[in-house]
C-alpha cells in the first residue's frame, strides 16, 4: 500500500527533478546559442587602424564595458559624466568606463553572490530597467581584462554620439551611487532583457560604431574574444 504523504513526497520529488533537468538544458542550451552568436562577425572587414583613438573593453568575467579617454579633441567626457557626481571627485582621471545593465542587479546585487533566483526569474520573464554605470578611472593599466582597441577618429565620433544619445535620453536624470568612491549610476532608456544583455550592448556600441564585434553576446567571452589580448 501506498500512503498518500509518501506518493506525494514522490511526486514532488520527481517534478523538482524534472525542474532542475529543465533548467539544466535551458542554460546548456543558452551557452551554445550564446557563443555561436558570438562567432558571427558583424563588420567582418574591419581593421584597426594605424593611428587612431585608443580606446579599451574591460570586463570582470561577466560583464564588460567601455572605457574611454575622459577627455580628447572629440569629446571631453567630464561635461556628459563630471567628476562632481562621484564621491570623490579631485582626483585627476583620465579615463571613463560606461557600460549599461539592469537596475536591480545594478543597485542592489553588490557581488553575484547576492543576486537571487526571483531576480533572474523576472527578468527573463519580463525584463528590467537599464542603468548606465560610469567609473572614473587614473591612467588605467592594460591588461587581460583590460585590452586596447584603437580606432578611426570617425569611429570613435560614433561611438560618442551612440553614448550621448543614451546618456541625454532623460531629462535630468536620477543618479544612485556607485559601489566605490569614483563611480556612479545614472537613469537612462531601454529595457534590459535576456537578449539585450550588459555584454548585448556593449557589442551593439561597438557594431554600430563600425567595429567588428560578434553578433549576440549575452556573456562576456563573446565581446572579448574579438578583442585582441
Amino acid at each position: 500500500m501506498v500512503y498518500p504523504v509518501a506518493q506525494a513526497a514522490r511526486l514532488a520529488l520527481r517534478a523538482v527533478k524534472w525542474a532542475a533537468l529543465g533548467l539544466t538544458l535551458a542554460a546548456a542550451l543558452l551557452a551554445l546559442a550564446g557563443w555561436a552568436g558570438s562567432s558571427i562577425p558583424r563588420n567582418p572587414d574591419w581593421n584597426a587602424p594605424a593611428d587612431g583613438v585608443e580606446i579599451m573593453v574591460e570586463t570582470n568575467g561577466v560583464h564588460t564595458a567601455l572605457v574611454l579617454p575622459a577627455a580628447n579633441r572629440i569629446k571631453d567626457w567630464h561635461t556628459t559624466f563630471p567628476p562632481a557626481d562621484v564621491t570623490n571627485p579631485n582626483r585627476p582621471y583620465t579615463h571613463v568606463s560606461v557600460s549599461w545593465g539592469e537596475r536591480e542587479i545594478f543597485l542592489n546585487t553588490p557581488t553575484w553572490w547576492d543576486l537571487r533566483p526571483m531576480t533572474v526569474l523576472r527578468i527573463l520573464g519580463f525584463g528590467g530597467e537599464g542603468l548606465l554605470h560610469v567609473a572614473h578611472y587614473v591612467r588605467p593599466a592594460p591588461g587581460a581584462d583590460l585590452r586596447v582597441l584603437r580606432v578611426s577618429p570617425a569611429q570613435y565620433l560614433r561611438l560618442v554620439e551612440l553614448i550621448e544619445m543614451q546618456a541625454l535620453s532623460v531629462k535630468r536624470p536620477r543618479r544612485w551611487p556607485g559601489y566605490g568612491s569614483y563611480d556612479v549610476f545614472y537613469e537612462t532608456g531601454g529595457r534590459y532583457t535576456f537578449t539585450r544583455t550588459c555584454n548585448q550592448w556593449t557589442s551593439d556600441m561597438l557594431a554600430a560604431a563600425g567595429i567588428r564585434t560578434g553578433w549576440w553576446t549575452p556573456f562576456a567571452g563573446g565581446v572579448m574574444k574579438w578583442v585582441p589580448g
